[in-house]
């Protein structure tokens, strides 16, 4: 398995999410790093951002965050850098994700919930790979899906 490991990100590497880019066609299906670490910035009480790193090389951005309404982990603003897609990084990220949130960093709940946009059909089978199933709940043009631990 590659060097691949989820790190916090924090003051040392946030300037390396920030730097992270999509193809400009991917754009419309995730949100940049920016944005995502504001986010985290207001759900810093329920929400992990991570860098995803292959070596001391930031690839790739991912935010864990718990809904203590919903008692679920929800997978946000996964993304890969252009310069380092097809290579695997994301499905491994995708386990490593898991296995953080298997942790019961925040919660206790089992559930895992991710939103996709339905024309993503790279991250659409990547996510069904790992068992997660549509839920039927769609906001725009996102697709929810969920998987339990």
């Amino acid at each position: 398995m590659r060097n691949i490991k989820l790190t916090r990100i924090d003051e040392n590497n946030f300037i390396q999410a920030f730097n992270l880019n999509l193809d400009q066609a991917q754009e419309q299906f995730v949100s940049h790093p920016i944005r995502s670490l504001a986010q985290a910035y207001v759900y810093y009480e329920q929400c992990t951002p991570f860098g995803i790193f292959h070596g001391d090389t930031m690839v790739g951005y991912v935010m864990v965050l718990y809904d203590y309404d919903l008692a679920a982990y929800h997978i946000w603003h996964m993304m890969i850098d252009v310069a380092y897609q097809h290579q695997g990084f994301g499905a491994i990220a995708l386990r490593k994700c898991l296995d953080y949130i298997a942790s019961k960093p925040f919660g206790t709940s089992n559930k895992v919930v991710l939103t996709c946009n339905k024309n993503n059909a790279v991250a659409l089978r990547l996510y069904k790979s790992y068992g997660f199933k549509e839920t039927g709940n769609t906001d725009d043009d996102e697709i929810e899906l969920s998987l339990f631990l």
